[in-house]
């Protein structure tokens, strides 16, 4: 199972947006507190297009609390990781993948980074870019989680109960 973990979310915008990857990929998504906003806030629904009442989501007090309750392989997302996402085998489909995001303006603790040095990874760009928007850097993650996975269950082609597949032929 694929599940993405945020540390301490600052930005409603964000949040939304990656419930909104979340429900489209079948991920399951943490939050760790405190969160720097409320989940009722009409941003964080705007931005997750109605899909929030869809997101599978839990809520933890802190990020002892997150560890205690979830097992499996842990993957860091930071500016700061020396390894790329196609360094690692994300092929099995039965291993509990966690990756992990930080919060907007500080990222994830140095304490907690410095124990899995391992599995920090780095999205690589310019030196004229200090980082990538958040929502933008889980949807890129959660999809090479995914492509190795050969998307899972995911549709290839557009449902028959939405415009269906054969829509631009008409």
């Amino acid at each position: 199972m694929i599940n993405v973990v945020l540390y301490n979310p600052e930005i409603p915008h964000n949040t939304g947006n990656i419930m909104r990857t979340c429900v489209a990929t079948n991920v399951r998504l943490h939050l760790i507190e405190p969160l720097g906003f409320s989940l009722d806030e009409k941003s964080v629904r705007r931005s997750g297009a109605s899909y929030v009442n869809k997101t599978n989501y839990s809520i933890y007090s802190n990020w002892e609390d997150f560890v205690k309750k979830n097992k499996g392989k842990y993957y860091f997302s930071t500016r700061y990781g020396s390894h790329l996402p196609n360094d690692y085998d994300f092929s099995n489909t039965n291993d509990n993948i966690y990756l992990i995001f930080g919060a907007e303006s500080s990222g994830i603790p140095k304490r907690i980074l410095a124990n899995h040095l391992e599995n920090c990874i780095r999205l690589p760009m310019t030196k004229d870019v200090r980082s990538l928007n958040l929502s933008n850097v889980v949807a890129i993650m959660v999809y090479e989680v995914l492509r190795q996975q050969n998307y899972n269950d995911l549709y290839f082609e557009e449902p028959e109960e939405l415009k269906g597949k054969d829509y631009l032929l008409l």
